[in-house]
């Protein structure tokens, strides 16, 4: 039986491509009143396990077998995602003199694998959609490790980094929930496809209330660090973006596969380091993951935009 609904698609594809306004609209309203937000911390774990949940459903067993196809590229494009921007988070924090608190938020935004949101980028941008899928679904397993063993080499030995305890709880927020959608999805994707349309969405909203709970948390002072923060994060992930695609040239890749390493490399999975930083840190080192959500959508929308309308 074929089901389609051209009218709620269209609705539901504005609504998803308008994800930056809404978390924007969403941290003025937790910063202007934070007690609509603020005691759903509790909340934020739970929220990203929906959100890996429905990249898991995104994904199918055969998405894996890219890295069989292209092994070298593959490999590069997980170096150049776990060096650069750790390295990159360092750098700038030193540079900008942030506290320790906040230089953890960074460089948990820096060791966290890839974003979902970089598979549409890649897409709109003319990238190689299958290579990002793979380097998100690859990168994501391997945060299990290096997430929390990364953090614990370049976070100040004045904080307290509990590496064991963030791999457990890598697995149950990450590794589980988006298991059990690509299960899910090999099981039963095709009952699944008439509603798949709307699980954007929910990822979106979930996104969101993180952000806002976040915002909410840090309301009395996000103004004395907000600036330091926002600027340290618009570096860090145009830095990402710039060297993630130039270091590809160097490499020999194509403009297409360049494009698509670049989104990879500059697009992080900041909703990871908000959960990660608000359960082992404090709701301060979260900030820059949330920042981070927010910036990442609206500088790789407008990247995706210029390539898009570029031949090669």
């Amino acid at each position: 039986m074929r089901t389609t609904w051209p009218g709620l698609n269209s609705m539901l594809g504005r609504l998803t491509q308008l994800f930056p306004l809404w978390a924007i609209i969403f941290s003025l309203l937790a910063w202007q009143y934070p007690e609509l937000f603020s005691a759903y911390e509790s909340w934020i774990v739970p929220l990203l396990s929906v959100v890996m949940f429905g990249m898991g459903l995104t994904l199918h067993l055969s998405d894996f077998s890219y890295v069989l196809q292209m092994p070298r590229l593959i490999f590069a494009g997980i170096v150049l995602q776990y060096t650069i921007m750790p390295l990159t988070a360092v750098g700038l924090s030193n540079i900008m003199g942030l506290d320790p608190v906040l230089t953890a938020g960074m460089i948990l935004v820096g060791t966290c694998p890839g974003g979902t949101a970089s598979n549409v980028i890649c897409y709109l941008a003319r990238g190689n959609v299958a290579l990002s899928i793979t380097l998100t679904a690859i990168s994501t397993l391997l945060a299990v490790i290096l997430t929390p063993a990364l953090t614990a080499e370049l976070v100040s030995k004045s904080i307290n980094v509990p590496a064991l305890d963030m791999l457990l709880s890598i697995v149950y927020m990450v590794v589980v929930p988006v298991s059990a959608g690509v299960l899910l999805n090999h099981v039963a994707g095709k009952i699944l496809k008439p509603v798949r349309i709307v699980f954007p969405l929910l990822s979106i909203i979930a996104i969101v209330f993180i952000i806002a709970i976040i915002v909410s948390l840090n309301a009395d002072h996000v103004h004395q660090i907000g600036s330091a923060v926002l600027i340290a994060v618009i570096l860090h992930n145009s830095a990402g973006l710039f060297l993630g695609y130039f270091s590809s040239r160097l490499l020999g890749y194509s403009p297409t596969e360049c494009r698509t390493l670049a989104i990879e490399v500059g697009m992080q999975n900041s909703g990871l380091a908000v959960a990660l930083a608000s359960k082992y840190f404090t709701a301060t080192a979260a900030l820059p993951g949330a920042i981070f959500s927010i910036w990442h959508n609206l500088s790789g929308s407008i990247l995706a935009g210029y390539w898009s309308k570029r031949v090669k």
